[in-house]
């Protein structure tokens, strides 16, 4: 579990703060250890490779392996994609967006839309169908507000990401992705904790317990999917306030960057000062309070254009 200093507690608190005001309910100690046993069981289970996400659609790891075997030809990306019709239909959409098309040349053809968003876009798009299918999902109807709260935060620190990333040597387009796909562990805990036969409720009043374990289990999630492995360290390193990674920037200072920048996107107290100087990921990318505040103009302008984009 990532270690604890002033500026992360004060932005987990703020993160965790409900939309609404009124009483916080107080987890029993019975309902803590009962979390606490399940996380570890869930932690386990996938360190050992066995990740189990009911309802997930598995065509979202089939393109992925397709698309990163450097021996598979696009027409067999074209065919696995093509074999279901809903995803085909949010490929071409995102392919046809504003602003991942910004000539505005229509593109009828899942081959050129594949082409032109490239491998990572069409993961990222793969992604946001996914996650739309769960929420649909009628088995996971309970945590269908958290996932959306997920997703939409999810959505922000991608886009926060992609914009940072393009000042390091890190692909932006990678760094979308790596946004996206920050929270999987917390999305893993949600779905497991609503599905089989296992009773352990997890709410906001665990958030500060679960916020501990879904980056060690997120990275799990990513090695077993075979995403690459600075991906799968930037997620399990995504709270590490004190990162001193190698020189230059990488996608860990990319995503420490993204989480905290859109954690204060959502609070009208916006960006700390104190926060810019104490992260040093922060200080590796150059980043002043300033500049951060431009990055976050920016991606509010964005976020209306990619949740078109990707159709959520």
């Amino acid at each position: 579990m990532p270690m604890r200093d002033a500026s992360a507690d004060r932005i987990r608190q703020q993160a965790a703060q409900p939309a609404v005001s009124g009483k916080t309910r107080v987890a029993s100690p019975q309902e803590r250890a009962g979390a606490l046993t399940f996380l570890q069981s869930l932690a386990t289970e996938v360190s050992k490779g066995n990740v189990n996400l009911p309802c997930f659609p598995d065509v979202v790891i089939r393109i992925r392996q397709v698309l990163e075997d450097p021996n598979t030809r696009v027409g067999q990306a074209v065919r696995i994609v093509g074999a279901e019709p809903r995803l085909a239909a949010r490929l071409l959409q995102t392919a046809n967006s504003a602003i991942f098309n910004p000539s505005g040349k229509p593109i009828t053809e899942l081959r050129t839309a594949i082409t032109r968003l490239g491998n990572r876009l069409v993961q990222s798009s793969a992604m946001a169908f996914a996650v739309q299918q769960l929420r649909l999902t009628p088995a996971l109807r309970s945590i269908g507000k958290p996932l959306k709260s997920l997703w939409e935060e999810s959505l922000a620190v991608a886009a926060i990401c992609q914009v940072v990333a393009r000042r390091t040597e890190v692909n932006a387009d990678e760094a979308f992705l790596t946004g996206l796909l920050h929270g999987i562990g917390r999305l893993y805990i949600m779905v497991r904790t609503v599905s089989g036969s296992q009773t352990t409720r997890i709410d906001s009043s665990l958030l500060e317990l679960i916020d501990g374990w879904h980056p060690s289990i997120g990275k799990a999630v990513l090695e077993n999917w075979g995403f690459s492995e600075a991906m799968a360290e930037a997620v399990a390193n995504q709270h590490q306030y004190d990162y001193g990674g190698k020189r230059p920037p990488d996608h860990t200072d990319v995503l420490v960057v993204g989480v905290v920048l859109a954690q204060a996107m959502r609070h009208p107290a916006g960006v700390c000062d104190a926060d810019i100087a104490t992260i040093t990921s922060f200080k590796r990318l150059a980043l002043t309070p300033t500049e951060c505040r431009s990055v976050l103009r920016h991606t509010e302008h964005q976020i209306g254009a990619l949740r078109s984009a990707l159709g959520c």
